[in-house]
């Protein structure tokens, strides 16, 4: 069995997320909060907490992938900042936020966590939002 096969999503980020496809290496997540364009990569490795927990072709893999991910969120949301974190402070689980941010967001220039309820997204607007992903991610 391979060490993808092994993973699985932590039922914390299964709940507050949406999952739009898997890279080689991570899955792709949106964050279900419409305050924030916001996404998570997941490297799909078992046990992996910590960055350093990859070998250096994962690693650059991760790096590679968070790149790809950040371009197209910063493409289709224009943002003023883009904030990439590997935390896990709450979720352990080795997992890398890119959000976008506005300079009138709910939190700016705060962290994004705490500030605000999460807002539900409208529905047909996080299709939409979704396709674009995709269509970046995925096709260029």
């Amino acid at each position: 069995m391979s060490a993808a096969s092994s993973w699985t999503l932590n039922p914390q980020l299964e709940k507050d997320t949406v999952n739009i496809g898997d890279l080689p290496l991570s899955r792709v997540l949106v964050i279900k909060d419409a305050n924030y364009p916001w996404l998570l990569l997941v490297p799909r490795r078992p046990n992996a907490t910590e960055i350093i927990d990859l070998d250096e072709v994962e690693q650059a893999q991760l790096t590679t992938e968070i790149n790809r991910v950040a371009r197209a969120l910063r493409d289709i949301s224009k943002p003023d900042k883009l904030n990439i974190a590997a935390l896990g402070n709450v979720v352990s689980q080795l997992h890398v936020h890119i959000i976008a941010r506005r300079t009138g967001d709910a939190a700016w220039p705060r962290p994004v966590w705490g500030v605000v309820p999460a807002l539900d997204h409208d529905p047909q607007e996080l299709e939409t939002f979704i396709g674009a992903l995709r269509r970046k991610i995925w096709l260029t």
